[in-house]
């Protein structure tokens, strides 16, 4: 079963349209008995690191991901969905993260103009998606693409079964909807 983690806010709908898009069946869960019966789990976000996670603890599946991921099933983080892999965010310090990463999420440095806001060349492949951030995950060893916007960040990451991607496919077109089917089909 695809599960879209539903944690009361985000970008659902969009997400919902890609799949159907991509003739895909999917459930909206958003409890820890439907992370545990997900074969494949996409976590969509927008907005705050803090207000997300508080509300995946509130729904008290913060156990349950992080046991589903770390046993190999595949997860799909978007935006914020891949920040909350980290163990925490400059944007709420005070919360913790899923620290299946180790590091911090950044914040853009003074002199950029804050969100980073558009599309935006994946380095090193020249794909153009569509970014809608304020806070970057620095490159680490886990980094698939990267893109410019005043520093070098992670675009996308790549670790086992474990994908994330900081701009939205969902609203990236064609490039977007490919991404999502080859994490589907992976």
């Amino acid at each position: 079963m695809i599960a879209i983690f539903d944690y009361g806010a985000g970008n659902l709908r969009s997400v919902q349209n890609t799949l159907a898009e991509l003739n895909c069946e999917y459930t909206l869960i958003n409890d820890a008995a439907g992370l545990r019966a997900a074969t494949r789990i996409l976590l969509p976000g927008v907005g705050h690191f803090g207000q997300m996670v508080r509300a995946l603890d509130t729904l008290g599946v913060r156990d349950a991901l992080i046991e589903r991921i770390t046993a190999g099933v595949p997860f799909f983080g978007i935006c914020l969905g891949m920040q909350a892999l980290f163990e925490s965010s400059e944007e709420a310090p005070e919360v913790r993260g899923l620290g299946i990463f180790a590091g911090v999420v950044r914040r853009f440095p003074m002199d950029a103009r804050v969100p980073h806001m558009g599309w935006n060349q994946l380095e090193p492949d020249g794909r153009y998606v569509y970014f809608a951030h304020s806070y970057y995950v620095p490159e680490n060893e886990h980094t698939a693409a990267a893109c410019t916007y005043g520093v070098r960040f992670t675009a996308m990451l790549k670790s086992g079964s474990v994908q994330g991607v900081q701009f939205h496919p969902e609203k990236s077109s064609a490039v977007g909807l490919r991404i999502v089917q080859d994490f589907l089909e992976c």
